[in-house]
């Protein structure tokens, strides 16, 4: 008989919308299965899929948390960090709530301390990312992938075989290529669609639990816009690449000002966008631990260094999006994409490409000198 379960005693506080996907995970539990909760693009999601883990994100998109996080974090600290922390210490997030597992990384310093200290109430397994492109750092992370392979079957009972990880493979793949064929109906001009709406779309996806139904739901999608979208909506709008930092908590004061502005984004390369999706896994490979392990380590991101990757990618985006200018988000505190954001700036200057880089936190306080900086820019692409 399924074991009843509990909703943590804040769970009122959501609103109908979130509720829909914290009941299913109750459910899923109830079930017997397991919930790892995930915070980056680097974690290998394939390995978890193969133990029968379903994988959520845990990044805290809301200001409504930090507070409870600054009792423990301080207060100068990206906003990402102590919203995640916040959503664990006050119990407010069922999808932390019912993790069996907390999977982290080294991607930054504040993020490291952080897994650190909910690992004194949760399990948690730390993946140690190599942070250079350089070519044997693949041995690494594969060595680091098979650590992690082995902790998840000693630690839950599951065995990690070379076909169910090829399955998992296979299925993580077409989502990709799913993902990137919904950002380019905004190949088209005038676009389509909305930024903002794609981006609700790429977000609110990874809170479907099987991945069949992602990918019909992204299949979907975008066969509905290539029937039925209406590019007058965008009209005369210029054509914005994003990249930087996860702006799922600084969306409305971001891609909201964009398309305020007379601006459409066409182009996320950040982390619910193409940054994930530009490479795939090796389906055919007689080692699919070393296969996952090249396909991770492939994506651009401004923790490694050098990062000609993410460089790569950029140019090649703002050319086949045939983008009219590129804004950089930085969170506050993000040390590395803060400081990369130069060189940003440098490889737009070099393709002359307009740019600019705005940083922000979650509060609101910003707001109106946000839209009236990105309005600014906007106005200067005519």
């Amino acid at each position: 008989m399924a074991k009843e379960l509990t909703l943590p005693q804040k769970f009122e506080e959501f609103s109908d919308a979130r509720k829909n996907g914290f009941l299913k995970v109750k459910e899923l539990k109830e079930q017997g299965k397991l919930v790892a909760g995930v915070f980056c693009t680097f974690t290998p999601l394939e390995i978890l899929d193969a133990a029968g883990f379903v994988s959520v994100s845990l990044c805290g998109m809301s200001a409504e948390t930090i507070p409870d996080a600054e009792v423990d974090l301080p207060k100068n600290l990206c906003p990402l960090i102590k919203s995640s922390y916040g959503f664990y210490v006050s119990d407010k997030c069922p999808y932390t709530y019912f993790s069996d597992l907390i999977v982290g990384e080294t991607t930054c310093d504040g993020k490291k301390k952080m897994y650190e200290l909910m690992g004194k109430g949760k399990k948690t397994f730390i993946l140690h990312l190599p942070q250079s492109e350089e070519e044997f750092e693949v041995d690494a992370w594969e060595k680091e992938l098979n650590r992690f392979k082995d902790f998840v079957e000693k630690e839950y009972g599951v065995e990690i075989t070379e076909e169910k990880l090829r399955e998992a493979a296979r299925l993580r793949n077409i989502e990709r290529v799913e993902r990137r064929k919904l950002m380019e109906v905004q190949l088209q001009n005038p676009a389509p669609a909305l930024g903002y709406d794609l981006y609700k779309t790429f977000d609110g996806v990874g809170f479907l639990f099987d991945e069949q139904e992602r990918i019909n739901k992204l299949k979907g999608l975008r066969e509905e816009i290539e029937k039925t979208g209406d590019a007058s909506i965008n009209i005369g709008k210029k054509r914005i690449l994003v990249t930087g930092c996860p702006i799922g908590g600084v969306l409305d004061k971001t891609v909201g000002a964009i398309e305020k502005s007379n601006g459409n984004v066409v182009c996320y390369e950040n982390c619910a966008g193409l940054k994930a999706c530009l490479r795939l896994v090796d389906e055919k490979s007689n080692n699919m631990i070393r296969a996952i392990a090249e396909r991770y380590l492939s994506i651009g991101c401004a923790v490694m260094a050098p990062d000609t990757t993410r460089m790569k990618n950029l140019r090649e985006l703002v050319k086949e999006f045939n983008v009219d200018g590129v804004i950089n988000v930085t969170l506050h505190a993000c040390t590395t994409y803060d400081v990369e954001s130069k060189l940003v700036a440098d490889l737009m200057k070099e393709i002359a490409m307009p740019y600019m880089s705005v940083e922000c936190d979650y509060t609101a306080g910003d707001e109106g000198q946000l839209l009236t900086r990105i309005q600014a820019f906007i106005e200067m692409l005519n």
